[in-house]
């Protein structure tokens, strides 16, 4: 399966992207960083070059099959220790990639456009997919301040989106996502369970078999 590079464009372009509800406080942007993808992804390709892709361990000892890397003043990590947020890469012992230009100016211009002024991200986890990687649903629980939104880009190959409720139990609506769009979440939908189903396989013109995402949180 391939993938064109304008599919799911919204037919108002990028720059003025259909907006779609998910709950109180939650949104789909379609389409809102397609413009921008390749400097996106040129400046993922720069971060790992700093801090390369893991996998990281779960508290329970079990691997993460989503590969993670962080930027921003702060990391998220997991291990035997538990989730935190860690202002140093623990495979280097340095301090985590600076936060791109681009990164900074997509998350505010998204949060912004959905209802969220003011959004001030100092973290970015940068996920990467492979066929058959999924991310089990959970709640993002490990910022201070719950007052700011989550903003999770995808770049790549298309996903099903798993957004719930606030109990694990409750059935999650299934999104699709294409390349350059855009949720985000906060208010009454803060601690929403989300995840993402098993990813499909396909081919993407600018990834290849991959899905690459990014999530914006203010952390400290």
């Amino acid at each position: 399966m391939t993938f064109d590079l304008f599919d799911d464009l919204p037919p108002n372009g990028p720059a003025s992207p259909a907006i779609e509800p998910l709950a109180d406080g939650a949104v789909v942007l379609r389409g809102l960083a397609r413009a921008d993808a390749e400097v996106l992804l040129a400046d993922v390709q720069a971060i790992i070059a700093l801090a390369p892709w893991r996998h990281m361990i779960t508290p329970g000892g079990l691997t993460m099959s989503v590969a993670m890397v962080n930027c921003g003043t702060v990391g998220w990590v997991s291990d035997a220790r538990g989730y935190r947020y860690d202002p140093v890469d623990p495979l280097n012992g340095k301090p985590w990639p600076e936060m791109p230009a681009s990164f900074r100016k997509l998350a505010t211009t998204a949060a912004a456009q959905a209802g969220f002024a003011g959004f001030e991200p100092d973290a970015c986890l940068i996920n990467r997919y492979e066929p058959g990687t999924r991310l089990s649903l959970h709640q993002d629980r490990d910022e201070r301040d719950f007052s700011a939104p989550i903003v999770s880009v995808s770049l790549g190959l298309p996903a099903v989106f798993l957004f719930g409720g606030m109990r694990r139990a409750d059935r999650p609506q299934r999104v699709r996502l294409a390349h350059g769009d855009v949720v985000v979440w906060g208010g009454p939908s803060r601690l929403a369970f989300h995840g993402v189903a098993p990813l499909a396989d396909g081919d993407h013109p600018l990834l290849g078999r991959l899905r690459i995402n990014l999530t914006f949180r203010k952390a400290l």
